[in-house]
């Protein structure tokens, strides 16, 4: 009887910069692992709700980017801490819920397409027009997706996600959590290199 394959869950925010430092590290890692493990992507919740202005926490955001960029080598452009609407990681987050629901195997492609567009072309990601582009280019019908990204169903979808990374015990993101059986194992939280998350994983299930 064969065992039930292992799943590395990832638990992110698109808005979050250590993520989007992490992501050429998260592909490494999954390229390296290959079939040796089923791939989650959990939105973790960074400032889902949050009503304070890009300009309100531009200081403490630019420190971050500035680190980010330093650690992963990731570009940023920073025009975007002058704007006056709100830094709301929850419409990114349903975003890639709504993804999911339309084409699951998609989720992580348009999580990851995403970070450039918030960090590099400045997008207002508060509002659905900023992600039609990249939703037409994954080929996937606009229509469903802005009608979908409307809903309740996804709002609440999205907000389940955010409840299941804390009840794994994530209280920071990027965060990688294997689930082995009926156990969740940290793997990593924080901004990790992927031969170190390789070795984690590979330990655990050796």
């Amino acid at each position: 009887m064969s065992q039930e394959k292992a799943t590395l869950i990832y638990v992110g925010d698109p808005m979050c910069s250590w993520c989007y430092g992490f992501a050429p590290e998260l592909s490494k890692a999954i390229e390296s692992l290959d079939e040796s493990v089923d791939i989650q992507v959990v939105m973790g919740g960074l400032r889902p709700y949050n009503t304070q202005r890009m300009t309100d926490l531009a200081t403490f955001l630019k420190e971050h980017w500035e680190d980010v960029n330093a650690r992963s080598g990731q570009p940023f452009s920073y025009d975007i801490l002058k704007e006056n609407y709100a830094y709301d990681t929850e419409p990114p987050s349903r975003a890639c819920v709504v993804v999911r629901a339309m084409k699951p195997e998609l989720e992580l492609a348009f999580f990851k397409a995403l970070q450039p567009l918030f960090y590099v072309d400045n997008k207002n990601m508060n509002v659905v027009e900023s992600y039609l582009p990249l939703v037409k280019e994954m080929g996937l019908d606009v229509n469903e997706f802005k009608t979908k990204f409307a809903s309740e169903e996804m709002k609440r979808a999205v907000k389940a996600d955010f409840e299941f990374a804390g009840s794994i015990g994530v209280r920071g993101f990027p965060a990688m959590v294997l689930k082995k059986g009926e156990e969740y194992i940290m793997i990593s939280n924080g901004y990790t290199t992927a031969p170190q998350i390789v070795k984690s994983v590979e330990r655990v299930l050796n």
